[in-house]
């Protein structure tokens, strides 16, 4: 009794982790995140307001394709409450894998300068930002089913340029961007299709991803980062449940874990 309520408890904890492994996202994708952090600058307050996240796609089939991040939250940003190793979520989105080269910024006119020691913000001026939006070299290539994050690295000391001796200020941003790939994944299959169980990924410490195996009794979890981990395989009579251990997963690539007969 104790042994079936504690697979019991697996299985609904793999029904509350499924979603860290969406079957429904396009073959061939992979999950990509922007984050924006800043260097220090001399400032009270450096607000951005960002509008729009682009990301120039080089596809094989029909050359270039700029694709809108889907996931975004548009706003206002105070660029100097992201340093010293801070960062925000700006957005993200599943595309193709495969070659992004470039990624534009479509920036509003709510862009302020708050110098210390003055009350009210001055406003910025971005000319080549508010039309056709910022855009910046990344030339890196998406791996399937890899999860990345795109740091966007603004230098708040850099981007502030004084307009002459007129007290006004233009916003030139200099920023640099660094692509990482931060998760991987476990593929495998289980036998018999029929056993449809929930899976539980789960690492020394004890935190835990989950999904389902499909009609075919293929599954892939996606989104774990690197590390090694046990895979539990939790079902129900007449099938048994299972366990694989020291899977080791590297954040660039999918690890491919035998075949589990549930019999």
């Amino acid at each position: 009794m104790r042994k079936r309520f504690f697979f019991a408890l697996l299985w609904t904890a793999a029904l509350g982790f499924a979603a860290c492994s969406d079957e429904s996202d396009p073959v061939g994708s992979a999950h990509l995140e922007v984050r924006l952090t800043d260097a220090p600058g001399d400032y009270e307050e450096v607000n951005v307001d960002i509008r729009s996240v682009q990301i120039l796609r080089e596809a094989a089939d029909d050359g270039t394709d700029w694709m809108t991040l889907d996931h975004i939250s548009p706003g206002v940003y105070n660029l100097l409450d992201f340093t010293n190793g801070r960062d925000t979520l700006l957005a993200s989105s599943t595309l193709p894998a495969g070659r992004i080269s470039q990624i534009r910024l479509v920036l509003g006119d709510n862009n302020s300068l708050k110098l210390k020691g003055v009350a009210s913000p001055l406003p910025l001026t971005t000319p080549s930002g508010q039309t056709s939006g910022l855009k910046l070299q990344i030339n890196t290539n998406l791996e399937a089913d890899v999860t990345y994050v795109l740091l966007l690295d603004f230098d708040a000391a850099k981007s502030i340029v004084p307009r002459g001796n007129s007290g006004q200020y233009n916003l030139k941003p200099v920023i640099r961007t660094l692509t990482q790939a931060v998760a991987g994944g476990i593929r495998g299959t289980v036998t018999p299709a029929t056993a449809k169980p929930g899976i539980l990924v789960i690492s020394a410490a004890n935190d835990t991803i989950g999904g389902f195996a499909d009609e075919a009794g293929n599954y892939l979890i996606k989104g774990v980062p690197a590390g090694t981990y046990k895979v539990q395989f939790s079902t129900v009579a007449p099938y048994q449940n299972k366990e694989l251990t020291n899977i080791v997963v590297t954040n660039d690539q999918i690890t491919q874990v035998p075949t589990v007969d549930l019999d």
